[in-house]
């Protein structure tokens, strides 16, 4: 495997494994950044390169590749980003780290335990310099990351209860609709909500222990068939955490709730205060408690977060921007990532515990997981 440190010219020459969707975000977020270019897309969907090559332009030089090894052997990259279907991460990762390229992976990391595993110790095995950078831009939404700085400013105190609301729409069409099958996701609390076990994490900054859920598929999909078969994947769900530290967390999510003012609402509880950050108004809100209790209302503070430096809103309210400005910094600087694939395991893994409490009835301790053996926690 060749060495990596810094790339040897000043632009950072991207290729796009993927070119659905997300694939496509990626592309925008590259493109708006200076001294980067996307080089060389693969896909295996003739529509999704057809989508690439009008995004890009037609006067831009773009390879188009159907498969993965063309990109890689091509020598145009100096970065890769894998956003293909979470059931190809495994097959696209092994040979994206062996090639040595800097990568970002959409999440969930991989689709099983096992296979999150392997990718973790693939990494650890690689030489210095290849920067490997788990895609969990939720952590970069502008109000969550000021919710982040006031958590670890102490503005709460220790923090004991973290709760994360999801109401959102149901999932979007995929090219074939591939995201309508556990097996295909990883599951729903895998593929949607391995971003709030993350965010859990860096919260808490402590280690999962034991993972209980209640959810079901109620309303979505239920009316769709594929060749016979009937979609399963769910479409809410509770899921609490209980950490190492005493702290505990919360994930409520429904996928058919669009109706709501903020898809999504993260509230942090301490000793000492409140913290909560409303995404889709951008709003942060500081609570900080009085000696008299019932005048606690007046010391909450409400301030609308903006962030002059996102040049590309796109999909996560400009989060994949920053993400991706920190990722071409670590490979222009040299530096390890900052966001790990360590990271990306610990957040499938609380959503593989999830799903299996969900189908046994029973709260999960997480050590009975034994991909997680040996392995230190990302909080």
């Amino acid at each position: 495997m060749p060495e990596r440190t810094q790339v040897e010219t000043d632009v950072i020459r991207y290729g796009v494994i993927g070119t659905g969707m997300m694939g496509i975000e990626h592309i925008e977020n590259i493109r708006a950044m200076d001294g980067c270019e996307v080089a060389a897309v693969a896909d295996p969907h003739q529509p999704s390169l057809d989508r690439a090559r009008a995004v890009v332009g037609g006067d831009v030089p773009l390879a188009t590749f159907t498969t993965v090894e063309e990109l890689l052997d091509a020598g145009l990259c100096d970065a890769v980003v894998v956003a293909s279907p979470n059931f190809t991460h495994h097959e696209v990762l092994v040979p994206a780290i062996e090639s040595g390229m800097h990568l970002l992976i959409e999440k969930p990391l991989c689709t099983t335990m096992e296979d999150c595993r392997d990718i973790v110790d693939r990494v650890a095995a690689r030489p210095p310099g290849q920067v490997v950078w788990m895609g969990l831009e939720y952590r970069y939404m502008p109000p969550v990351r000021r919710l982040l700085e006031e958590v670890r400013a102490g503005v709460v105190g220790d923090v004991k209860m973290v709760a994360v609301r999801e109401h959102r729409f149901p999932f979007l069409e995929k090219v074939g609709d591939w995201n309508r099958f556990n097996r295909n996701t990883g599951g729903t609390l895998v593929e949607k909500t391995c971003h709030f076990f993350d965010l859990m994490l860096q919260i808490t900054q402590s280690r999962p222990v034991r993972v209980f859920a209640s959810g079901n598929q109620d309303v979505n999909h239920l009316d769709e068939r594929y060749d016979g078969e009937t979609p399963d994947i769910l479409d809410n769900a509770f899921v609490v955490v209980d950490f190492a530290d005493g702290s505990r967390g919360l994930l409520d999510l429904c996928m058919f709730a669009e109706a709501s003012k903020n898809e999504r609402e993260i509230s942090v509880v301490g000793p000492l205060g409140k913290v909560e950050a409303l995404d889709t108004e951008s709003v942060l809100r500081v609570g900080r408690r009085t000696p008299d209790i019932f005048s606690g209302v007046h010391a909450v503070v409400e301030e609308t977060i903006y962030d002059g430096d996102i040049k590309h809103v796109g999909l996560h309210h400009g989060a994949s921007y920053l993400e991706h400005v920190d990722f071409a910094a670590a490979i222009r600087a040299g530096e390890p990532a900052a966001v790990t694939v360590l990271d990306g395991l610990w957040a499938a893994a609380i959503g593989f515990a999830a799903h299996r409490s969900l189908d046994t009835g029973d709260p999960v301790q997480m050590s009975d997981l034994a991909e997680l053996d040996g392995l230190e926690s990302s909080g």
